[in-house]
């Protein structure tokens, strides 16, 4: 059958099983937009308020259900403002498909209207790009970009589509939804050799992260772990790969996390590192990390091994794939004497903030979330202090209930991912867990919340200051507050109530409770201004270039 391009686009994001588009018209987009209109009982499009909160919001869905989100914005400052969101996605290995509409293949290279090399700005952010100048062309390219997008380690493709390709016609035959590339072969020799280091092992540690989560391995680590009776600790982007309340899992490690954790893997004469990269945030003083121990990196992509940790040891290959082959060579053993070292730190060493009622404490806030939430709920976050309180106590024990941007930190993520989580997870609640300083960065976003009834619950942990950064100042710069103190006059409450939301206020342990319970009563959107103590501090702290044995604790 015969179909012009905007059609082709739909079609071909239908038949990969796509359902949702998170976008923002314009002049070159206007094609596939009037196709949109013409398919709306078959292909929801969520309008957002910004380009950025479109491709947050696609990020959110794709973290949230697993499945490939999808992003379209117009040519120029429509492409331009994709690309925070794009390079969120990157960083943490989100499966995204942004697609971008530019002005004719006739206007291309004359500085035209709202034109910009989308390609070329993107490049360095996306897995891979595509230019499609040939109508002939484009269904293939779409199903291409998925399969790049789904494949190996997952990441972002852009797709560029000139406004006359939009508008030709040609012929169209429908196939089947692409799969996955075949993941790499585990080499045996390779997974062998790893045994034999576990088996041989007397103080072993696993160091999971966002792999996990993306392989679908979370069940699997935790029949591996009781096996091998191994204690595990994990990144940010592995938060409800495990249960929390597990007795082997030792919970967050890095800059914000527990003390046990991270002497835990100091003293350790093993770790597993399984689907995480080693980040600065995880291996604070990256020549002294793990120093005792013999590393292994299981990875997928080989150009993360020895990229930042020097390794004696690697397995390439999908975390899913190289548990499920490892499990029947790893003998069943106890570590009691070495778990039982690691509960000494936990009771000596970990921090133990203080409960205060009167007031409102973060650590007790988060607590609070966990307590009134399902397993299955999710949680979202923006990027400051409250990202590292929420990781901390909101207690998240199932796979893809906490999303938040590990790698690029990106402040103004939380309410387009909590979207597009809701948008993906109906049945579910979405929490977004922000700071004042975040909110403000992308608070028109509440307005699409509002516009499809969607009862995403904003929590603003607020402070009046820009927390984290305000942290470092007193602890490192004298306490010379330069631009962190802004003293705003913003009131949440009104601003909530101006874009149609319900707006509540608290600032004690009972008066939040309150607010929280009201709010999961409510039908449509709900924001929270939580007000906190602008001294309250993330804790534990460990300093840049330092390591866990430098730890800030008071």
């Amino acid at each position: 059958m015969k179909l012009n391009g905007s059609q082709i686009v739909i079609e071909t994001l239908l038949e990969q099983g796509t359902d949702t588009i998170f976008g923002y018209p314009g002049g070159a987009a206007l094609n596939i937009y009037d196709e949109l209109y013409k398919y709306a009982d078959r292909m929801r499009h969520v309008l957002t308020a910004h380009e950025q909160g479109a491709a947050h919001a696609a990020d959110g869905y794709a973290r949230a259900t697993g499945k490939v989100g999808v992003c379209l914005a117009t040519s120029g400052p429509g492409a331009t403002n994709l690309v925070t969101g794009i390079a969120t996605a990157f960083m943490d290995s989100i499966p995204m498909i942004a697609i971008t509409a530019n002005v004719g293949t006739s206007l291309i290279g004359r500085d035209s209207f709202q034109e910009i090399y989308i390609a070329g700005v993107t490049m360095p952010i996306t897995k891979h790009n595509f230019v499609v100048r040939d109508v002939n062309e484009l269904a293939d390219t779409i199903r291409k970009a998925y399969e790049i997008a789904m494949s190996d380690r997952p990441g972002p493709v852009l797709i560029d589509i000139p406004k006359d390709v939009t508008a030709s016609v040609c012929e169209f035959e429908h196939k089947p939804a692409v799969q996955p590339r075949p993941k790499p072969p585990i080499q045996h020799d390779q997974l062998k050799k790893m045994a034999e280091m576990i088996n041989e092992s007397e103080r072993p540690v696993i160091l999971f992260g966002g792999g996990v989560m993306s392989s679908n391995a979370s069940e699997l680590l935790y029949q591996f772990i009781h096996r091998t009776d191994m204690p595990a600790c994990h990144s940010l982007m592995g938060i409800g790969a495990l249960d929390p309340a597990d007795p082997l899992n030792l919970g967050l490690i890095g800059m914000h996390g527990w003390v046990s954790a991270g002497r835990a893997v100091d003293k350790a004469d093993l770790v597993i590192a399984l689907g995480t990269r080693f980040s600065d945030r995880v291996a604070t003083k990256m020549g002294d990390f793990a120093s005792r121990a013999k590393v292994v990196q299981v990875d997928i992509d080989p150009s993360e091994v020895n990229k930042n940790i020097e390794v004696v040891h690697s397995v390439i290959g999908d975390a899913y794939d190289v548990l499920e082959a490892l499990m029947p060579l790893v003998d069943r053993t106890e570590h009691t004497a070495w778990r039982e070292q690691i509960e000494t730190w936990k009771t000596r060493m970990d921090y133990k903030p203080k409960d205060n009622d009167a007031v409102l404490r973060p650590h007790q806030l988060m607590r609070k979330i966990n307590e009134l939430l399902g397993a299955d709920d999710i949680v979202a976050t923006d990027v400051g202090q409250h990202q590292m309180w929420a990781a901390q106590f909101t207690g998240r024990r199932k796979p893809r209930t906490f999303l938040t941007s590990g790698g690029l930190g990106t402040m103004g993520y939380g309410y387009g991912a909590a979207i597009g989580a809701q948008v993906g997870q109906p049945n579910k609640r979405v929490v977004h867990v922000t700071g004042d300083g975040s909110f403000h960065m992308n608070l028109q976003e509440m307005c699409t919340a509002v516009s499809n009834n969607l009862p995403v619950i904003t929590i603003v942990v607020n402070n009046s200051v820009l927390g984290m950064v305000y942290q470092w100042q007193t602890s490192f710069y004298g306490k010379r507050y330069s631009n962190t103190d802004p003293h705003r006059k913003t009131d949440f409450v009104k601003l909530a109530e101006a874009f149609g939301a319900k707006g509540l206020r608290c600032d004690t342990l009972a008066g939040f409770e309150a607010c929280m319970k009201e709010a999961l009563e409510a039908d449509g959107p709900v924001l929270i201004d939580a007000r906190i103590d602008k001294e309250e501090r993330v804790l534990p702290f460990i300093p840049g270039g330092e390591t866990v044995r430098n730890v800030i604790l008071d």
